[in-house]
């Protein structure tokens, strides 16, 4: 029996095999590359989100410190708060419960201060047409409604030049 004919019938399903085991191996290839791409961007959005939640938590940290009744009773006294007074209340038919009382500023620890270099020059009065001889705004808004002890004088009208037409 001759050989020629039965190698000849063997080489197209060789080749075929071959071609089907190689494309086999690059689509293999191909899904790890990808598999691995997608490894590392998790990888990466993990690390992400350890450093935002971190950086949350810090904040979070300072916002309860701010927010705890020391810090909030320390800074209202920086702005001059003072604490309330005894209210009164309202019942549901109109009586008053209660006597009112005004709140009262203790009175501050004995601590050095600097002294003033110098005194700085009286405000010149708004230009917006404002009453000249109101009060300063600290006399005005005081948190007990009471007017300050030591309110400043009315201030003198300011002094207007004459004006020209600019001819």
């Amino acid at each position: 029996m001759p050989s020629g004919p039965s190698t000849a019938a063997r080489t197209p399903f060789v080749l075929l095999v071959v071609l089907l085991l190689g494309g086999g191996l690059i689509t293999l290839l191909l899904l790890n590359s990808a598999l691995n791409q997608g490894s590392f961007k998790l990888s990466e959005l993990k690390k992400k989100t350890t450093e935002l939640t971190d950086e949350e938590q810090a904040l979070q940290h300072d916002v309860d410190d701010s927010a705890a009744p020391d810090a909030l009773e320390r800074r209202a006294r920086e702005l001059g708060m003072v604490p309330g007074g005894t209210p009164a209340f309202l019942d549901p038919d109109g009586k008053v419960r209660g006597v009112p009382t005004v709140a009262v500023s203790p009175k501050p620890s004995p601590k050095p201060t600097p002294p003033a270099a110098s005194t700085p020059p009286p405000a010149a009065p708004p230009a917006t047409g404002a009453p000249a001889n109101r009060a300063p705004a600290s006399a005005q808004a005081q948190p007990t409604g009471t007017a300050s002890p030591t309110a400043a004088p009315p201030a003198a009208p300011p002094a207007t030049a004459p004006t020209t037409s600019g001819r």
